[in-house]
């Protein structure tokens, strides 16, 4: 048995998920908060709940809905609200982490048709897993890259060591860090994927990964992905990575 991470998918379950990212006429379920069930903490509108289609057999699905509005995501957010999503994120992450129940717990956010993704409504999901590789999941490399900005104990860089290929930005927090400024600095990579990396692009995920108590944070653009990568595990070093760097500091980062 090759060294995987393989896990049974329940697909009788995942015929009965609701989809209105294609399908955008169908109800969406996050925005019927009246009848929500088997929610676990609260924020003002933001919601963590335990996810209602189990798809992960043998693991354990939760929800964080990240507000009340359906068509609107992350870089139209307050900056307060933008902090209130991330701490309530960051705090059931690190308690399903400690519980004891699970040997890792995943923390991601899909967004948009190329995601994986079903539901347009902004929300991250939480997995915990009794059982997994954990050292398979990532690793630490993949958060190098061109430093563009340092501040309050965090870093964003545009990484040297992608995953699969193009336009992958990094936030890595020092322990202690500020998570205002991880917020921001997460708003930010989105906005900039969704605004200026790529015409039209409307796809992205965010996933959050661990070493101990060190944090990393990775942003990737969806777009069809490579068949080098999917068929062979190839993946792509851009060459305009300095480029991407350079634009991001003087769009957000330069002096007024």
């Amino acid at each position: 048995m090759v060294n995987i991470n393989l896990i049974e998918f329940d697909t009788d379950i995942g015929k009965t998920k609701p989809e209105n990212i294609i399908h955008t006429k169908n109800k969406c379920p996050f925005c019927d908060v009246e009848h929500l069930t088997n929610i676990i903490d609260t924020d003002g509108d933001i919601i963590f709940l335990k996810n209602k289609y189990n798809v992960v057999v043998g693991a354990d699905q939760f929800v964080l809905i990240e507000g009340h509005e359906c068509d609107i995501d992350m870089p139209d957010y307050t900056d307060e609200h933008m902090h209130r999503v991330i701490k309530l994120g960051l705090k059931h992450w690190k308690h399903l982490l400690n519980c004891g129940k699970y040997e890792e717990v995943l923390f991601f956010k899909n967004f948009g048709s190329m995601s994986g993704g079903t539901i347009r409504h902004p929300h991250m999901q939480l997995v915990g897993f009794p059982k997994l590789k954990s050292d398979l999941l990532f690793f630490p490399e993949e958060m190098h890259g061109i430093i563009i900005k340092e501040l309050n104990g965090v870093e964003i860089n545009v990484s040297n060591c992608p995953r699969i290929g193009f336009g992958e930005i990094n936030i890595v927090p020092q322990k202690d860090a500020d998570i205002n400024t991880l917020a921001d600095f997460i708003k930010i990579g989105v906005h900039y994927l969704t605004h200026y990396f790529r015409k039209n692009l409307t796809s992205y995920n965010i996933f959050f990964y661990h070493k101990g108590e060190q944090i990393y944070v990775k942003i990737i653009p969806r777009f069809a992905t490579s068949p080098y990568f999917v068929g062979y595990n190839i993946r792509f070093l851009p060459n305009n990575i300095g480029r991407i760097a350079d634009e991001i500091s003087s769009i957000y980062f330069s002096e007024k």
